[in-house]
Order: C-alpha cells, then structure tokens, then sequence
C-alpha cells in the first residue's frame, strides 16, 4: 500500500508542476482563454493566500501547515495496510506537495511564493484552481467516503452498532463456558 500512496502522490506532484511551468511559460496573466467555451477556461492567476485567495499575505502559516500534513502522512505510512487509505493519502500528499513546492520556489520567494492557479470553471464555482487543488479536494471526498463506511488505515472495517456489541456477546459467552467448566458442569 506505501507504494500506492507514493505512485499517487507522485503522480499528482509531477503533473501539477509540469503544467504549473507551461501555464507561467505560455499563458498571460489575468486573462482568460477559453478551452472548452464557457465551460473550462485557462485563466492564470498567482494566489498568496489559500482557497479564494483567502489570508492573502499569510503564505508563511501555509507553508508551515503543510509541512505538517506532509509529516503526519508520512508518519501514518507505517500503519497503511488499506488501498482507499493508500489512495486518499497519495492524492492529498500531491496536493499538499504541490503547492508546498510554489511557497517554497517561486515569486516572491521562499517561504511565500505564490501559488499558481490556472483552472477556471465559471459553472461549478468563481474558484480559479490547479491540479493540486483537485487532488486535495478529490483525497478528501475519499476520506468521507473512508469514514461512511468505516475503514481503517490498517485495512478491515470498524465494527459499528450490533456488530460492534458481537464480540463482546462472543466474550461473554465464552466467559460463562469457561464457569461451567470450573464448576464441573458441561458448556
């Protein structure tokens, strides 16, 4: 499962900055290009702030909080034993990498360059995004999911409601075979 997450996140890592570089490279800022009319449009934008441009003039706390879900991911590795887990962490761990990578790199500088948002969509949201956006949002659409249906990092499901109680019966029952065989009776 670690290799999944490192494939994912990989992935996710080398996409977003292959296209983050031609975006800078090729497209104007402030200005949208239609792609697909109305429905997709390139609009290159530098963000100093998180989503909606929100704490603009904060990228230092940004990048300070990724660096702390990129080590608790890490951390979390040695417990992974679950495919949705896997690929939950590896879309988030891209994500996060992603725009780590813009904070730390590029203008204005380190630690608070500036992140480069290109994707707009004027149908689904005034948000214009990137590719790391869309894993971080994907990974934790995943992690709802993961959390509905109770799976655990170390794979298997959390016993919930009546199963939870079963083994607990299983205990008991268990419990009252072993009296009965101290007292000399039969189970």
């Amino acid at each position: 499962m670690p290799l999944l997450l490192v494939v994912v996140a990989a992935t996710v890592l080398v996409s977003d900055q292959l296209v983050k570089n031609w975006v800078v490279a090729n497209l104007p800022e402030g200005e949208s290009v239609p792609v697909i009319g109305e429905f997709l449009q390139w609009h290159f934008v530098r963000n100093p702030g998180a989503a909606f441009s929100i704490a603009s003039g904060q990228t230092w706390i940004f990048t300070i909080l990724s660096a702390v879900v990129v080590g608790v991911i890490v951390w979390q590795i040695r417990r992974l034993r679950s495919i949705p887990w896997a690929l939950f962490l590896g879309l988030l761990l891209g994500g996060v990498l992603g725009n780590l990578t813009d904070r730390l790199t590029r203008e204005p500088g380190f630690p608070e360059g500036h992140v480069v948002d290109f994707i707009f969509t004027p149908w689904m949201m005034p948000a214009i995004y990137n590719i790391a956006d869309i894993g971080i949002v994907s990974g934790m659409i995943l992690f709802v999911l993961i959390t509905i249906f109770g799976l655990k990092i170390e794979g298997g499901r959390e016993k919930r409601g009546a199963d939870a109680d079963a083994p607990e019966a299983d205990d008991a029952d268990a419990s009252a075979a072993d009296d009965e065989r101290a007292d000399g009776g039969t189970p």
